[in-house]
């Protein structure tokens, strides 16, 4: 197809055939490119860190074992700031592998990039919480249940103790010099934005669907992903937050997956050398994946908000910052742009885009359509009026 042109007619390929089903809310994007990623210093090997941590920055990380790693602002943190605002919880990040790294980093590069693709600002990277209890316990305060009457009694805790807190603090502030007052000040001013939390909490209380505390990491990763698109789901039904990073693998990742009777390491399989047996076991972890994606939009369709459903009013991105895990290439990245966001996204069509086109175009192009205002996102040079072609 000629760059640029969307195929509506277009086949699922057979890793994608689980989405098909969604077919309206789901835009094939081709030819996308993270030049970024790749060793444009001269850098050598450390792929497997460039490219998660390019993938939603747009930037070219500092090659660093130390605490002077660098990258950029990703852009979910960038929607964060603005729609935060609104939010109990500016965003959430969320994983499925331990923060402890099970496995090795590339040579030279910090494990903070291969572990994360959610960056607060250039030098802080965001980790992934793998722990459904702790993401549960995030969003819903340390009970046992959505409950509303234990919530409510929790919330009533923290309430007090804040409110204790900041009469105190006002009591001291008289005592001070203007240096200190100015550093009490800005505690203070964080204390509210707590308080702020809690009193979104408390307006929310009544509206949260029962859900039992889910108890610790699953065993599989089918479990796994289910619990937490489970925990999303209910964050976005809520409107506890409106923005969330999901990782569903770090790079270099030895996981197998028995469910589907693969024993093999994930990673040592796409190092396939052309192997059929291991690009078979990797097409069907693959086409896993997809799956429980679709169930994801499954639960999204399936959840009543506004005028429609929570699909029908987001907007998801879906993606892998290599291309070809036996070559580590960053060109024509795997990438789904799933939802309607509201009516601002043409779903149906697969997209084909001159190979120079930047993965960061993408995200430029959603912050946009979410109404967010920023600057600059990496090396975005522009926006795909292709995504939200309505006619």
């Amino acid at each position: 197809e000629p760059a640029g042109k969307g195929g509506k007619n277009f086949e699922f390929s057979p890793i994608l055939k689980p989405l098909e089903a969604h077919r309206e809310h789901v835009l094939v994007l081709s030819r996308l490119n993270s030049e970024p990623a790749k060793a444009i210093l001269g850098e050598g090997q450390g792929d497997h860190s460039r490219g998660p941590g390019s993938f939603m920055t747009g930037a070219h990380v500092k090659k660093s074992e130390g605490a002077d790693i660098r990258s950029g602002i990703s852009w979910d943190q960038i929607a964060a700031r603005e729609l935060g605002k609104k939010t109990q919880l500016a965003s959430l990040e969320i994983g499925l592998d331990s923060s402890e790294f099970p496995g090795a980093c590339d040579i030279g590069y910090s494990c903070a990039y291969s572990g994360t693709i959610s960056w607060r600002d250039e030098t802080t990277p965001l980790p992934m919480e793998n722990d459904p209890r702790r993401v549960f316990e995030r969003l819903f305060g340390a009970s046992d249940s959505t409950d509303p009457n234990v919530r409510r009694a929790s919330l009533l805790r923290e309430r007090s103790l804040l409110d204790s807190v900041t009469n105190d603090m006002k009591s001291l502030s008289a005592s001070l010099g203007p240096a200190d007052r100015v550093k009490l000040s800005q505690y203070l001013d964080s204390v509210r934005d707590i308080e702020r939390q809690i009193q979104l909490a408390e307006s929310q209380n009544k509206q949260l669907p029962l859900m039992t505390q889910p108890a610790g990491v699953p065993a599989t990763f089918t479990e796994h992903v289910g619990i937490m698109s489970d925990l999303l789901v209910l964050a976005f039904q809520t409107d506890m937050t409106r923005v969330f990073t999901f990782m569903l693998g770090r790079e270099q990742n030895g996981r197998v997956y028995p469910e589907i009777g693969i024993a093999d390491g994930h990673h040592g399989l796409t190092h396939h050398s052309g192997d059929p047996v291991k690009i078979a076991k990797v097409v069907k972890i693959n086409t896993h994946q997809i799956e429980l994606l679709a169930k994801f939009m499954d639960r999204l369709k399936n959840t009543p908000d506004g005028n429609g459903t929570l699909l029908d009013n987001s907007i998801l991105l879906y993606g892998a910052g290599i291309s070809n895990g036996n070559i580590h290439n960053h060109n024509d990245l795997p990438v789904l742009v799933l939802g309607g966001g509201g009516g601002q996204i043409k779903g149906g069509r697969h997209i084909v885009f001159d190979p120079s086109t930047p993965l960061s175009n993408v995200g430029a192009t959603i912050l946009d359509k979410m109404g967010v205002p920023f600057e600059k996102l990496g090396d975005a040079n522009g926006r795909l009026k292709e995504l939200t072609e309505l006619s």
